[in-house]
C-alpha cells in the first residue's frame, strides 16, 4: 500500500475523531481500511510461508498452515 494511502487513513481517522466524517468519507475510510488489512494480511502470510523450526536434532521443518 502506498503511504499516501496510509496517510489518508490517518487523516480521516483524525478528523473523525474530531468533527466527524461525511458519508462519502466513511465510505473511502471503509475502503482504504480493507485494503490495508487485505495487504498486511498477504505480507504476513508471505513472511510465515518462509518460517523454519528447528529440531533438537538440527532438522528443520517448514512451518505448516493450520486448516480451521
Amino acid at each position: 500500500m502506498e503511504q499516501s494511502k496510509i496517510n489518508r487513513i490517518n487523516e480521516l481517522a483524525k478528523k473523525s475523531k474530531k468533527i466527524g466524517l461525511t458519508p462519502e468519507e466513511l465510505v473511502e475510510q471503509k475502503e482504504l481500511r480493507a485494503e490495508f488489512i487485505r495487504d498486511f494480511r498477504g505480507n504476513l502470510e508471505a513472511q510465515l510461508d518462509n518460517v523454519y523450526i528447528e529440531h533438537a536434532d538440527g532438522s528443520k521443518e517448514k512451518l505448516q498452515k493450520k486448516n480451521p
